[in-house]
């Protein structure tokens, strides 16, 4: 699988194999069945059909390692936008955002941003938060590499003062992640836990994928005991299983937790859960940085593909 990464790094720079991505009928409904599409109003409908069905829903407005603070503010003006349209369907108490600080300026040089790209990622964030709140809904930071991981948090700390509600995403298969759980297992306090995606070194990351579940569950236990709200990501129906019994053990009724899962990933079990009584709540890419963003996924960990590509066979 490793030597599929440069290939496809290369294939996401692609102008060329987009177009043929996007058009060919066969990989055009594959893309749509991940991405919902490049637009506002796209996605908006989208969120409203996933709502229809019981579900939730966060909005992620596609870009990172954005360079150009032109972009940077772009990101920006997307978030508030789609979150006006939110408002306006009615859709927001069913509905928030996930935001990559990364795509808001995190990592901008100091030649183009003289004031510092994580000051000026926190004040972007802010932005975007009190639009949230203005639309009556929230925000949650995504988690991105592991050299992101102290400056996401820090700019979280500080966003809480103003927007307690903001979500926090921490990543089970890094050594450091069953600590910070307890550090943000308090009241009020959002947390999805995944298990991560990217590409780490062994110093930082657990590299066996038992020894990545057992730091899952480890993580559960923290999150599920503590007196914050635990956001459970995962497809794998073993962990599924395993945090439905845990949220028993620790006297969790639903509502008090919610499992979360990709668009167009099991899509009939996120409907299963969500018609049991569970929150669930889909994780819903879209914007014109579809493609870049679905080969650098498959790039960080090309062992993702398989993942896809069961999917694509199997709906449930």
């Amino acid at each position: 699988m490793s030597l599929l990464r440069q290939p496809l790094l290369l294939l996401a720079r692609s102008s060329q194999v987009k177009r043929l991505v996007s058009t060919m009928p066969v990989s055009a409904g594959i893309v749509r069945g991940y991405v919902p599409g490049e637009s506002t109003d796209a996605v908006v409908a989208a969120t409203a059909a996933l709502v229809d069905d019981g579900l939730t829903v966060t909005l992620d407005h596609l870009g990172e390692d954005t360079t150009d603070r032109a972009q940077a503010e772009a990101t920006v003006a997307a978030y508030v936008e789609v979150l006006k349209a939110l408002a306006a369907r009615g859709l927001t108490r069913h509905a928030e955002v996930s935001v990559k600080l990364s795509a808001i300026g995190q990592f901008l040089p100091d030649d183009v941003a003289p004031e510092g790209g994580h000051r000026l990622a926190l004040e972007n964030a802010r932005t975007i938060c009190r639009a949230a709140r203005n639309a009556g809904t929230s925000v949650t930071l995504d988690m991105e590499d592991h050299t992101t991981t102290d400056s996401t948090l820090a700019i979280l700390r500080d966003l809480r003062k103003d927007f307690p509600e903001t979500g926090a995403v921490l990543q089970a298969y890094l050594h450091r992640t069953e600590d910070d759980c307890r550090q943000l297992a308090y009241e009020g306090s959002r947390v999805r836990l995944c298990k991560g995606a990217y590409n780490e070194p062994e110093s930082v990351a657990y590299q066996d994928r038992l020894e990545v579940d057992r730091s899952y569950v480890r993580c559960l236990k923290v999150l599920l005991a503590g007196q914050g709200y635990p956001m459970i990501a995962t497809h794998d129906p073993r962990m599924v299983e395993i945090a439905s019994s845990l949220a028993s053990r620790f006297g969790r009724q639903p509502g008090s937790y919610e499992f979360q899962m990709l668009y167009g990933i099991r899509p009939e079990e996120q409907k299963r859960l969500a018609g049991e009584g569970e929150t669930v709540r889909v994780y819903v890419p879209y914007g014109q940085e579809w493609y870049g963003y679905l080969m650098r996924r498959l790039a960080e960990r090309p062992q993702n593909l398989s993942f896809f590509l069961t999917s694509l066979i199997s709906k449930k």
